[in-house]
């Protein structure tokens, strides 16, 4: 059974029934079955028990009625917003937060994507934890009040505690072995591209197409999660890598985004991304926007962007100029048919040219965290030192050029 709580009016029907689809698809991945759905108009959910208690009680009578073993709702429970559904109803209750972490759970493959996954469900779970030996607990501190020892609920928090801190250390272990292989690949005067969007947009299709990858493309949210990364050669014979990355979703939780920082990092330090978007879904723009904000959470949206508008031959309406106008460097692409995608090649060139300078720079010696940023940010072709600095020939991404300005030397200096 799924619930959910909204403000109330006509547009905020609309887009609960809209979450509430996108929660039984997930649901459905999941490996359960959505038997019947309840909303309730509210200002906020009911801080103890979510539902007001006249909707608690045709929750309780509908669960009966259709024999239902599982409430979940729509957004993330407080830990006593949990217990008291449960108490209420007889059911193990859930949260949208729950659901998406055991996809991710299901669907980890990699090492790495393991570990995060685990990261995300401890960090999930630890406020959680309830006691189920209360007679092992301390009464108390001071003589006579002494338990026999830590509880159970204490041992188990501690352990948790334990393993959380485990995994920070091994998810910071990956991501320095991935800003190591980032610096070499900006060494190499390789540009990166990163493709985002919201989950089951079509991203894996899309690489598998331009790049002959054989990641897993499923029609169901979060079919894959350890970052994909080939080849891909633009017009003009420009070679890039092209790297598919972990989906957007509405109400994304807080934890995964964390833990999948060292994943989520080769977004914010792509050369180009590539916005892939279901142009065939009805709420289509509002993905788009959920996908921006989290861009923006991330500090990627200085990033240069350019958007597919996926799925466009299976569109129930034509996209509007105005819709296309509203993206950046927009192409109407089909991942599946190959529509459109020699114009979606191009335009990333055309992109990729135009968000880099060419510049020879002479940064003196005092100055070595502007040779640092060069290394990090730009791609260098020729790099020498003489008595008074060093001399950086390469190019740069054209929002930091002006920080170089005044060290411009010709070009055949190097």
């Amino acid at each position: 059974m799924l619930i959910a709580v909204h403000a109330g009016g006509p547009e905020s029907d609309w887009q609960t029934d809209d979450a509430l689809d996108e929660l039984a698809q997930l649901l459905i991945t999941a490996g359960a079955h959505p038997v019947g759905r309840i909303a309730q108009r509210l200002r906020s959910p009911h801080p103890l028990t979510y539902l007001q208690s006249g909707k608690l009680t045709e929750l309780c009578a509908r669960c009966l009625e259709l024999d239902a073993s599982l409430i979940v709702a729509d957004d993330e429970l407080t830990p006593n917003q949990q217990r008291s559904l449960e108490a209420a109803t007889g059911l193990q209750v859930l949260d949208r937060t729950a659901i998406i972490l055991d996809i991710f759970a299901q669907h980890a493959r990699s090492r790495d994507g393991s570990l995060q996954v685990e990261l995300a469900q401890l960090r999930y779970t630890l406020p959680r934890l309830v006691s189920t030996e209360k007679a092992l607990s301390r009464l108390g501190a001071g003589i006579g009040t002494r338990g026999p020892g830590e509880s159970k609920l204490e041992t188990d928090r501690r352990r948790v505690k334990d393993r959380i801190v485990q995994l920070l250390q091994q998810t910071e272990r990956l991501g320095a072995q991935r800003r190591t292989h980032r610096r070499w690949r900006a060494r190499q005067a390789v540009e990166t591209v990163a493709i985002v969007g919201y989950t089951n947009a079509g991203k894996s299709t899309l690489l598998n197409r331009l790049t002959g990858a054989d990641a897993l493309a499923a029609d169901q949210p979060f079919a894959t999660l350890d970052p994909t990364t080939r080849q891909l050669v633009l017009p003009g014979n420009a070679r890039v890598l092209l790297t598919d990355t972990v989906g957007f979703i509405r109400k994304l939780p807080s934890d995964l985004v964390i833990a999948f920082k060292a994943t989520l990092e080769e977004v914010t330090e792509a050369d180009l991304l590539l916005h892939v978007v279901d142009a065939s879904h009805p709420r289509w723009l509002d993905q788009a926007l959920v996908c921006y904000q989290e861009l923006e959470s991330l500090g990627a949206l200085d990033r240069t962007i350019v958007t597919a508008l996926n799925k466009a031959d299976r569109a129930a309406e034509p996209i509007s100029p105005e819709d296309l106008a509203a993206f950046p460097n927009a192409v109407r692409i089909s991942a599946t048919t190959g529509q459109g995608l020699p114009e979606l090649l191009a335009t990333m060139a055309a992109a990729l040219a135009d968000a880099y300078v060419d510049v020879t720079v002479h940064i003196p010696f005092r100055q070595g965290e502007l040779v640092h940023l060069f290394r990090e940010r730009g791609r260098i072709d020729q790099e020498s030192h003489d008595a008074t600095g060093t001399i950086l020939s390469g190019r740069l991404p054209r929002p930091l050029a002006g920080l170089y300005t005044g060290y411009h030397v010709a070009r055949s200096a190097s």
